[in-house]
């Protein structure tokens, strides 16, 4: 079984006054909800189970897929405190079994980098890509395959290289959760918990085809002009 988990609980106060009313997955790109292009590439790419992390205005997420079929299984956990990423993916441990891809639900991955996903060689990994900006993102420091560190916007980045926000991890990265502490803005970041795992070499990165990011309300025309090409 192919599992991904898609993180997609948080408010998206970056693009109010459109989220007032409106959960961002279900944010409308070229007459369809943003979340119903990632769900077609994952479903191109073979997966069977995909888990929702919903919070914020969860009922319309849940209301949208009670009346929507698709290939695969689609289960939704909710997230009742905004504790993080971190938080977010814990919650997750007793739905998930073995290995299993971990998605921001606002951004978009192709069919290619979600399909090879290297199952099954018991590694995680951490997708990255070149960015001319990488002061603006979490930077990827890398030896090798291997990730050596991850640094949330550093004022002079050592690497052009950022976090694409698309993961596959084992179960060990429920291990490193246990072990995180709330961070200075009061959450258990994810990040912290793959820094830890890094610390063993027990993640690697690979480089994404494409990604498109649906951070802020500045992005939808970026995001509809994409998908006009991709989809």
């Amino acid at each position: 079984m192919k599992q991904a988990i898609i993180l997609a609980a948080g408010k998206g106060t970056r693009m109010l006054p459109l989220t007032k009313t409106i959960p961002k997955p279900l944010v409308n790109i070229n007459g369809r909800p943003f979340i119903t292009y990632l769900l077609d590439n994952l479903n191109e790419a073979g997966f069977t189970k995909v888990f929702l992390v919903v919070g914020y205005l969860k009922e319309q997420i849940e209301s949208y897929f009670e009346n929507h079929n698709y290939d695969f299984e689609i289960e939704t956990i909710e997230q009742e405190e905004m504790l993080g990423t971190g938080h977010a993916l814990n919650i997750t441990k007793e739905y998930v079994k073995g290995e299993f891809a971990v998605i921001n639900g606002d951004n978009l991955y192709s069919v290619n980098d979600l399909k090879e996903m290297p199952f099954g060689d018991n590694y995680n990994y951490i997708y990255a890509l070149e960015h001319i900006h990488p002061e603006k993102f979490g930077v990827v420091i890398k030896e090798g395959d291997f990730l050596i560190e991850l640094i949330e916007k550093p004022a002079n980045p050592k690497s052009n290289l950022i976090n694409s926000g698309l993961y596959k991890f084992t179960p060990e990265i429920f291990d490193a959760l246990s072990k995180i502490e709330r961070s200075e803005r009061g959450e258990y970041e994810l990040t912290s918990a793959i820094h830890l795992l890094s610390e063993n070499k027990r993640v690697k990165v690979k480089e994404v085809e494409y990604w498109q990011d649906l951070g802020k309300i500045e992005d939808i025309p970026l995001m509809e002009s994409f998908v006009k090409k991709h989809f």
